[in-house]
């Protein structure tokens, strides 16, 4: 199935990629590869989250987050692109979490993403990945999230 028409049928609102807050870009294309700039998460009503997993956020808020950063990420990805269509592959993703050094639990945080990323593109979804902890991510995000996707 086409990802256009599962972006449709998910109901998902593509139209605001974040844009960065710094000295960078939101992607960086080179051969058939298309790198994304870490994101954190944005709510629909334009809040952002924060947090620190296994401290004041539990790992279904985690989830939350990190399906909001998938959003951002595809979103992004539909602009550089124009179409979703265009991704032969999404090849890895690597999610940070915010969390207190006992949690153990960031796998599934960032399975927020992955779920997303698999139900948006099939099989070409399923990527490589890895879900790594952190003592501190910017502005107190829960979770921070690149991706790097095979054009055709």
């Amino acid at each position: 199935m086409s990802a256009e028409l599962r972006v449709k049928e998910l109901g998902l609102d593509l139209s605001r990629p974040p844009q960065p807050m710094a000295n960078y870009v939101s992607t960086v294309r080179t051969g058939n590869l298309l790198y994304t700039s870490g994101q954190g998460p944005k709510m629909p009503d334009g809040s952002v989250p924060t947090g620190k997993l296994g401290l004041d956020m539990d790992v279904a808020a985690g989830y939350q987050s990190a399906r909001q950063v998938a959003i951002g990420l595809i979103s992004t990805v539909r602009a550089e692109l124009g179409t979703l269509d265009r991704v032969k592959r999404v090849v890895k993703l690597l999610g940070m979490v915010n969390c207190a050094p006992d949690f153990k639990d960031q796998p599934n945080v960032i399975n927020g993403a992955s779920d997303l990323i698999v139900e948006v593109f099939g099989e070409r979804g399923r990527h490589a990945r890895s879900a790594v902890g952190m003592a501190a991510l910017p502005n107190g995000i829960p979770v921070e999230i690149e991706m790097i996707i095979e054009v055709e």
